[in-house]
């Protein structure tokens, strides 16, 4: 290659901004599309992230205080009456919606009749389960838009790899050349794009099975919060026999 060849290679490199910034630029449409709804994915996922994660541990902190009050020896009637119609956490409302039910069944002196003092421990059982269903359907909100983009978002940056490199191969047709300059900034654009994919993709993946783990785990609290509150209940009942 001579000098001059040289020269006008290095103007026509110079000439593309290769910065990150410079390569969304100079992207076409359908690139910059794929771009922007991978970033948009990114930052979505990261606040449903901070938000879970946030959540979580406020729950975690919550239940402990509950528990130590709930297992200090005081009255149940009182605690109920201090923690009301509103709890705070899902671990309060499971112990609110038995303590409720069984008001109700006292009030209506049902825990003095044979039959209903049967039925009894399985309308709380039932109780303390829908509504424990009914909390963690609340905290699993907008999970599945981690799963979703976590499996979704390397095909999607793959797509505008896919298409950078088309138009690679377009620009060497329309100019008949195949120099760096002419093939380099649609290969950029293409890396660009999967980059993008894989940073919106693996944060999302981790920190769902992390958020899952959690979850799952705050779960089997739960339940056996409301066996255990489920056997004292049953127990009391038997004592009034």
């Amino acid at each position: 290659m001579d000098p001059v060849q040289s020269a006008q290679l290095a103007g026509s490199v110079a000439a593309h901004d290769m910065s990150m910034w410079g390569l969304f630029m100079q992207a076409d449409f359908i690139v910059k599309t794929v771009m922007i709804a991978l970033l948009a994915s990114s930052f979505w996922c990261w606040a449903i992230i901070f938000d879970k994660l946030l959540r979580l541990r406020s729950l975690s902190q919550r239940a402990e205080q509950f528990e130590e009050s709930f297992w200090s020896g005081g009255s149940l009637e009182e605690l109920y009456d201090r923690i009301g119609a509103r709890p705070l956490d899902p671990m309060s409302a499971i112990f609110a919606a038995a303590m409720r039910e069984w008001r109700r069944s006292a009030a209506k002196g049902l825990t003095e009749r044979e039959t209903a003092r049967v039925s009894l421990p399985q309308r709380i059982d039932r109780v303390m389960h829908v509504t424990l269903g009914r909390e963690m359907d609340m905290l699993e909100r907008n999970l599945g838009v981690l799963a979703s983009v976590g499996s979704t978002a390397p095909f999607v940056g793959l797509f505008g790899t896919v298409w950078g490199i088309m138009n690679s191969f377009q620009s060497i047709a329309a100019t008949k050349n195949t120099s760096l300059a002419v093939v380099a900034p649609g290969i950029a654009e293409a890396l660009f794009a999967t980059a993008l994919g894989l940073v919106a993709a693996i944060p999302a993946v981790i920190a769902y099975n992390k958020i899952s783990s959690d979850l799952d785990r705050y779960a089997k609290r739960l339940e056996n919060f409301s066996g255990e509150f489920g056997a004292i209940l049953s127990r009391q009942l038997e004592e009034k026999i």
